[in-house]
């Protein structure tokens, strides 16, 4: 039986790619030492020669999300701490509200551990009255492991512009999820919000 919003989040796929050879951040490092272009885009990976953060074995999970915030000029942001317990479930029983036509963004915090991560998007299905109202596919980009001088990752979103007028206030539901190239499914999460007339204070 799928879950909610399973039929709607699905990553786009581009015809005739292909994903590529699974490689080690080892592997990565020592290929074509000597190739410029190549080590650009190995440094804009995160490989580096920085000491790698340690890493609990017994946690198999090669992206951690710490964190989600809604940023908006002006305003400080609204941040959900998903280290703490019952986070997650609390996104969906206590919506959130922002102001009708406001500019914001998302973004997230996040951690890569034990090999590469190839194509992380976010994926996102909002519906109001059970109707969609919006799907959206945002890339994220490939990530290493996070290393001592880089220990946490951090990626803002596209900016967003929330609708207004009368007939678009009211309480919209969303389900959200951060997707790879090979479709492991990183997080999923079901949250709701208010577009109200002003911010609450």
């Amino acid at each position: 039986m799928t879950s909610a919003g399973d039929e709607d989040l699905v990553a786009s796929k581009t015809d005739g790619f292909k994903v590529g050879e699974k490689k080690t951040v080892e592997e990565y490092a020592k290929l074509d030492q000597n190739d410029e272009s190549l080590n650009r885009w190995k440094a804009s990976l995160g490989i580096s020669n920085s000491p790698a953060l340690p890493v609990d074995p017994k946690d198999s999970r090669r992206c951690v999300i710490h964190s989600l915030a809604l940023e908006t000029a002006g305003r400080p942001d609204i941040t959900i701490d998903l280290s703490v317990p019952g986070a997650l479930e609390s996104l969906k029983s206590k919506p959130f509200a922002i102001k009708e036509g406001a500019k914001f963004r998302m973004k997230a915090n996040f951690k890569v551990q034990h090999d590469v991560l190839s194509g992380l998007k976010y994926l996102q299905v909002v519906k109001r009255k059970g109707i969609t109202v919006s799907k959206d596919e945002e890339m994220l980009g490939s990530y290493a492991p996070n290393t001592q001088d880089k220990p946490i990752y951090e990626k803002k979103f596209a900016e967003d512009e929330a609708p207004a007028g009368m007939m678009a206030r009211g309480h919209y539901n969303a389900v959200s999820k951060f997707v790879d190239d090979d479709d492991v499914t990183h997080l999923k999460f079901e949250w709701s919000f208010d577009i109200a007339k002003d911010w609450k204070q």
